[in-house]
């Protein structure tokens, strides 16, 4: 990591713009690994992020440097699940644990009875897959869409990690 500190907090409205920048810059290289240009993260509009942005089951939470927003993570909440998507990480900052912080950094935002986180990326999008065991997430099932095909995997959380989040 930089030595310059990195802050985590919640992306508002405000930072729509950027945080549409970020996804975008971040998301070119899997778009590139699939040959699709059309994949989710980079054909959303800024009017549809500031629609996810203020839905009440949705938290997105940033990494900042400075001013300069250099990872995202999008949390939705259903029932007692978590789901997690569209983690970004600024190409140049990628590789210095910001996408860690921010999987970790999901837990205190979530309500008490969350019992279990899932993620989901491209089934061949290996350094992603690696990341997420690395947490402790565990491969459940893969799923198609269209020509990509999605890894969903899924972490159990302890009664004493949800709540030492808090």
């Amino acid at each position: 990591m930089s030595e310059t500190q990195i802050r985590i907090d919640l992306v508002d409205d405000a930072n729509a713009g950027e945080l549409l920048t970020l996804r975008r810059a971040a998301f070119v290289t899997e778009a590139q690994q699939y040959g699709d240009p059309n994949i989710p993260p980079l054909t959303q509009t800024l009017h549809e992020l500031r629609e996810d942005l203020a839905r009440d089951d949705v938290t997105t939470i940033g990494a900042w440097e400075g001013h300069r927003l250099v990872g995202s993570v999008r949390v939705e909440i259903e029932g007692q699940k978590a789901t997690l998507g569209r983690l970004a990480v600024a190409p140049d900052q990628q590789g210095h644990g910001i996408g860690t912080q921010l999987m970790w950094a999901v837990l205190p935002y979530l309500p008490d009875e969350t019992k279990e986180i899932w993620v989901f990326t491209g089934k061949d999008s290996l350094q992603n897959l690696a990341l997420y065991q690395r947490q402790g997430y565990e491969e459940q099932y893969d799923k198609s869409a269209g020509d990509l095909t999605f890894t969903y995997l899924r972490r159990i959380l302890g009664e004493a990690q949800a709540r030492s989040a808090h």
